[in-house]
C-alpha cells in the first residue's frame, strides 16, 4: 500500500492548479479557504501576502478535521499581492477598479508578492515570500478599453492576468514569472520536496507534453 501523503490545495484558482500540474503535482483535494483579505492599517504588501497565505492554510487545515480521509495531509496555500510602492492594489471585481489599477500601472514599475504556506502532516508550518518586479508599457486608450472589455481582469490582483492578453503590456520582468501568475513554482516545489512530499513521483509516468 502506498504511504504517500495527500496534498490539499487551499484554493480553487485554475492558475494555481495548472501551475502545480506543470510541475507534475496533482492536488488530491481543493479546499478554498475564504478569509478576509482586507489589509491591516499600514500593512506592508509583503506582510499581507505572508499573513493571508498562512491564514488560508490554517483555515483549510481546520476544515479537514471533519474529513478523516485527509487526516495527515500536506496543506498548501498561497496569496498574491500587487503593489505600487506600499499601495496595495485590489483584486478587481468591478470594471472601474480594474481601470484604476491599469491606469496606475501604465508606464511604470510595480511589484508582485506571493506568500506560500505549507503545513506538513506533523503540523510544521513553512513559509516563503517571493517578489517579482514588473514594468508595464504606457497603455493607450484603445488597448486599455479593449482589455477591460475582454473581462480577463476580473478577480485578478492588480486588475490583470499576465498569462493572458496583459502579457503584451510587460516591458520588463525581474524575478519569477510563475509568481506573477499566482504560484512561484521554484519555491513551492522546494518547500514540498524539503518536507518529503514526492513531487518527482509524478514525473516517472513519462512526458507530459
Amino acid at each position: 500500500m502506498s504511504t504517500f501523503k495527500k496534498l490539499v490545495l487551499a484554493s480553487a484558482s485554475p492558475r494555481r492548479i495548472e501551475l502545480l500540474q506543470q510541475a507534475g503535482v496533482e492536488p488530491d483535494r481543493l479546499l478554498p479557504a475564504d478569509v478576509d483579505e482586507t489589509p491591516l492599517r499600514a500593512e506592508h504588501p509583503r506582510s499581507l501576502a505572508k499573513r493571508l497565505s498562512k491564514a488560508k492554510a490554517e483555515k483549510a487545515l481546520a476544515s479537514l478535521k471533519t474529513e478523516p480521509d485527509y487526516s495527515g495531509s500536506f496543506v498548501l496555500a498561497a496569496d498574491t499581492v500587487v503593489a505600487v510602492g506600499r499601495r496595495i492594489l485590489p483584486k478587481a471585481e468591478l470594471v472601474d477598479e480594474a481601470s484604476n489599477c491599469l491606469k496606475l500601472l501604465s508606464g511604470r514599475s510595480h511589484r508582485v508578492y506571493s506568500g506560500v504556506c505549507l503545513i506538513t502532516p506533523n503540523g510544521k508550518l513553512r513559509q516563503r515570500l517571493v517578489e517579482t518586479r514588473v514594468r508595464f508599457k504606457r497603455l493607450g486608450r484603445e488597448e486599455l478599453e479593449s482589455y477591460l472589455a475582454s473581462g480577463e481582469w476580473r478577480g485578478k490582483a492588480g486588475g490583470y492576468a499576465v498569462q493572458g492578453l496583459a502579457g503584451t503590456f510587460v516591458v520588463k520582468m525581474v524575478g519569477s514569472y510563475s509568481n506573477v501568475v499566482g504560484l512561484p513554482l521554484y519555491e513551492t516545489v522546494g518547500l514540498l520536496t524539503a518536507e518529503g512530499f514526492p513531487v518527482h513521483f509524478g514525473w516517472l509516468s513519462g512526458p507530459r507534453v
